[in-house]
């Protein structure tokens, strides 16, 4: 990778990665994180009430602190980086569970969880670039390895 390139994963990466460390950690401290009714309202939903709320806050304050500082530290990119994808679609299923809640009474009003939402779109294109950039790389690896390989054939 060229070093424009990298420095530009590694700002990207780096940003994602306090955002999931800070939101993932604020989701410790009850009632601190503007999301956490909304988290557990979900997380009740899709786990049809089977899980406690409070533990499912904690499971998802350590899944998102988990992922901002594997992010950090660069620590099996690609595998966090597919975990956070994953993660960051699932932020957008209260838009179908609990639309009241995203668009308050207004069709095309958002309230502040709405906000908070839609704010992930920034988030999960920026994911998808750094899988991209990271996909693009592992194939330049794989192409290098596999001409030395030939070249090595070729000479001997």
């Amino acid at each position: 990778m060229k070093r424009l390139e990298k420095l530009k994963t590694n700002i990207l990466r780096i940003s994602i990665g306090v955002v999931y460390l800070i939101f993932g950690f604020i989701k410790f401290i009850p009632h601190l994180s503007p999301a956490e009714d909304l988290a557990t309202d979900t997380i009740s939903i899709l786990t049809l009430g089977i899980l406690p709320s409070q533990i499912g806050l904690v499971s998802l304050a350590i899944g998102e602190t988990l992922i901002g500082i594997f992010l950090i530290a660069n620590w099996k990119p690609r595998l966090f980086i597919g975990i956070a994808i994953i993660h960051i679609l699932f932020t957008f299923s209260p838009l179908f569970l609990l639309p009241e809640e995203i668009f308050g009474k207004g069709e095309l009003v958002f309230t502040l969880a709405g906000q908070y939402i839609f704010k992930n779109i920034i988030i999960l294109s920026a994911l998808i670039s750094l899988k991209i950039d990271l996909d693009i790389n592992l194939r330049r690896k794989a192409t290098l390895a596999s001409s030395s390989n030939k070249l090595v054939a070729i000479k001997n």
